[in-house]
């Protein structure tokens, strides 16, 4: 078998085999296919589509291309969440805790932000001495002591997907559905899950910004992610603004720390709804409750007992953190003193917010990485307190962006302020957090 006739034919829309498919991510796994071929060959799935048979056969093949974890001796159900990424998506620090209070083990296999989008291993990184690159021992033994452990990728998980993601990138096939579904999946399997929980992003700030994309996306997941074994349930839910005030790495901490206290407004709400409806699916799809409002009240319960900040706390300490971030985030956090206002330009009412923007804006001051090899200043970031739908006047407050240089910061303010738009009427419809949940 050569690589070039599995590309010709994937070129001309013809069907790959189960062995072309294992063939060629084995050559990619041992460095036996040039760059190129693989280059050419993602091109072509991009152009060409997979059906739900070779998405399925790819994303085992990038699965078993390297080791598995197996947890099998943690009498738990395992559960895991992933999000397609947004602008100020927090939600992995708090369903994490959340869940695992519940009594079920979550091995959490996060990434880092790049672009407009941030990353939750790059969140957990602003609390001094948080440690993301566990071995699979340690990351077991957190799971152990703790209920959830929160790690990135190593180079024995899925390493196929790791070569061809780079890959992706730099060739502008990022989008392709089944590269996405096998990159996601791949990487979720090999943490030896039961169930998974998927948030797919829809919205201005969103990776797939038009509905019909997001469907599709959410279904092959959903499809793909059962056909591995594991139970799989996809939410489409709202990025057309930020999710909750903060944006910025040490910001997001501290919005969670403080939701996780019982603290927090009603800015911050949709945060802590989004965490408790995702974390409730997981509940159910794990089997520890019959029903999402069983599951909610119990969630509810963990939040307000305390339960659910002990158990972050717990983790904090188990990762090298330092647990007083529970205590005195604002003292802890690396955080910018210097304030910059961002203020509407007119009066009206706000109707829609470019949010990819906002992301942007942040990565310029600091706060996310254009490549993947860029440092972050977890300090930095913005405070978002208008909303789509609120009357604002003119000068009144939209945000506050918080920087280190000057300059650079009154460049985001200037950029964050085009962002938001301002008419003389009300929306005619508000977003709604959670628009569809997705079975098959």
């Amino acid at each position: 078998m050569r690589p070039q006739d599995v590309i010709r034919k994937k070129r001309d829309g013809e069907h790959l085999s189960r062995d072309e498919i294992a063939f060629f991510i084995e050559g990619v796994t041992q460095g036996t296919i040039a760059d190129y071929q693989t280059s050419a060959l993602l091109m072509a799935i991009y152009l060409n589509g997979m059906d739900d048979a070779e998405q399925e056969i790819l994303t085992q093949a990038m699965l078993h291309s390297g080791n598995t974890l197996d947890f099998s001796g943690i009498a738990k159900p395992k559960a895991d969440k992933h999000s397609t990424g947004g602008v100020g998506d927090k939600t992995s620090l708090l369903i994490a805790p959340m869940v695992a209070a519940c009594g079920v083990c979550v091995p959490m296999i996060s990434g880092r932000g790049l672009g407009h989008t941030g990353g939750t291993l790059d969140k957990l990184e602003s609390i001094p001495g948080y440690r993301v690159d566990l071995s699979a021992t340690e990351f077991e033994r957190v799971l152990q002591t703790v209920g959830y452990a929160m790690s990135g990728q190593t180079a024995e998980l899925a390493p196929a997907d790791k070569k061809m993601y780079a890959l992706r990138d730099a060739t502008s096939t990022v989008e392709a559905i089944p590269l996405i579904v096998a990159s996601i999946i791949s990487k979720k399997g090999a943490a030896g899950l039961d169930a998974m929980v998927i948030d797919v992003k829809v919205g201005s700030g969103a990776f797939m910004r038009e509905e019909d994309r997001a469907r599709a996306l959410a279904h092959a997941l959903v499809r793909t992610g059962n056909s591995c074994g594991i139970r799989t349930r996809a939410l489409l839910t709202d990025m057309n603004q930020p999710l909750g005030h903060a944006v910025g790495n040490s910001l997001e901490v501290k919005e969670c720390i403080e939701l996780l206290r019982g603290e927090g407004d009603e800015g911050a709400r949709p945060v802590l709804d989004l965490s408790l409806e995702l974390s409730a699916h997981m509940l159910v799809l794990s089997h520890v409750d019959d029903s999402l409002d069983a599951a909610r009240a119990q969630l509810r319960k963990m939040v307000s007992s305390g339960a659910a900040m002990e158990c972050f706390r717990k983790n904090v300490e188990a990762q090298g953190g330092d647990p007083r971030v529970c205590d005195e985030p604002e003292n802890i956090l690396p955080l910018v003193k210097e304030s910059f206002k961002v203020e509407s330009p007119r009066s009206g009412f706000i109707t829609k917010v470019n949010t990819a923007e906002i992301g942007h804006a942040i990565a310029a001051i600091g706060g996310g990485r254009v490549r993947i090899d860029d440092t972050i200043d977890p300090s930095v970031g913005f405070m978002a307190e208008a909303r789509i739908g609120d009357q604002v006047g003119a000068d009144m407050l939209l945000g506050t962006v918080y920087g280190r240089d000057e300059s650079k910061a009154r460049e985001a303010v200037q950029r964050i302020q085009s962002a938001y738009e301002i008419g003389d009427q009300p929306p005619t419809e508000l977003p709604h957090l959670i628009r569809e949940v997705i079975n098959e």
